[in-house]
């Protein structure tokens, strides 16, 4: 025990001292390993782009590098070409005409006062020659327009009064205000002056178209008895007499009707007289126009 004790009573013998080296690895953190550089796996997704590694590293175009890019080399197409073309022409004629206007008015300034006077004097003569042109072209136009009008008054004039002597003349059909008067004749007692003093009776009352069962009457128009009936410029007609007659219905009923006249007449020989106005007549009988053999026109 008392070895024991000695060995117990024995100092502690000092510990040796660290190294520096030990004492700068035991502040250091531990080594961590090295990470492997994050552009490899893109560099795994695109082989392609490892293959050219100068492009990878190749700058952004500048804003000035792009635009002369984009203009050369320069692409023209037909349109831009014609353009150009047109362009260049009216710039041309442009400068021309600036040229020659400042020839001209430095021909001017150079001009002496005597040149001056006679060029003022000849455009004053132009000057007064086109205004003459000009009035002698407007008399012109005036009388061709006047003319025309004349012409085409005459015309209208012309072809109305042909219309008129076409409804006297019974060349053409026509259509107005009139009455229509029917003969009823049961024992034939009507003969053909019975009918003529009507259409006189008619005519006097301003009756301008008349006509009879079909017949057309003109002023060349008579009537013949011919046998049971009567003819009317050879056209044989029967009872019931009608006539068709434009006019004034106010003044051809009572022509008709006046005392002693056409109706009491008619109704003497026991003959049936019936007379109805209208507003609308139609007369389209229509006789042929005969040339005259000796009568002609006195302004031929």
């Amino acid at each position: 025990m008392s070895e024991r004790n000695e060995r117990n009573e024995q100092p502690d013998t000092p510990e040796k001292p660290d190294k520096p080296e030990n004492r700068l690895r035991k502040e250091l953190p531990e080594e961590v390993p090295a990470r492997a550089p994050e552009s490899a796996p893109e560099q795994q997704e695109h082989p392609e782009q490892q293959e050219h590694p100068e492009q990878q590293a190749q700058a952004p175009l500048t804003g000035r590098q792009r635009l002369v890019k984009g203009l050369w080399p320069p692409r023209v197409t037909r349109a831009q070409l014609i353009v150009a073309l047109l362009l260049f022409g009216l710039g041309f004629g442009l400068a021309v005409q600036v040229a020659s206007n400042s020839d001209s008015d430095s021909a001017l300034r150079g001009a002496r006062q005597e040149d001056l006077v006679r060029i003022l004097d000849e455009l004053d003569s132009r000057t007064q020659r086109l205004e003459d042109e000009k009035q002698g072209l407007e008399k012109q136009r005036q009388e061709l327009q006047s003319s025309s009008d004349r012409a085409a008054e005459a015309r209208k004039q012309t072809a109305e009064k042909e219309r008129q002597l076409g409804i006297l003349a019974g060349t053409v059909a026509a259509q107005g205000p009139g009455i229509t008067m029917t003969i009823e004749d049961t024992k034939g007692t009507v003969k053909a002056d019975m009918l003529l003093d009507a259409i006189q009776e008619l005519r006097a009352a301003g009756a301008e178209a008349i006509q009879v069962n079909g017949v057309r009457v003109v002023a060349g128009t008579y009537f013949t008895d011919s046998g049971n009936g009567v003819g009317v410029d050879g056209n044989k007609i029967n009872a019931p007499y009608r006539f068709k007659v434009i006019g004034k219905p106010q003044d051809l009923e009572p022509a008709l009707n006046i005392p002693g006249g056409v109706v009491q007449t008619l109704e003497k020989e026991q003959a049936t007289v019936t007379i109805q106005q209208s507003d609308k007549i139609v007369v389209d009988a229509l006789r042929q126009a005969k040339r005259p053999d000796y009568a002609r026109s006195s302004s031929q």
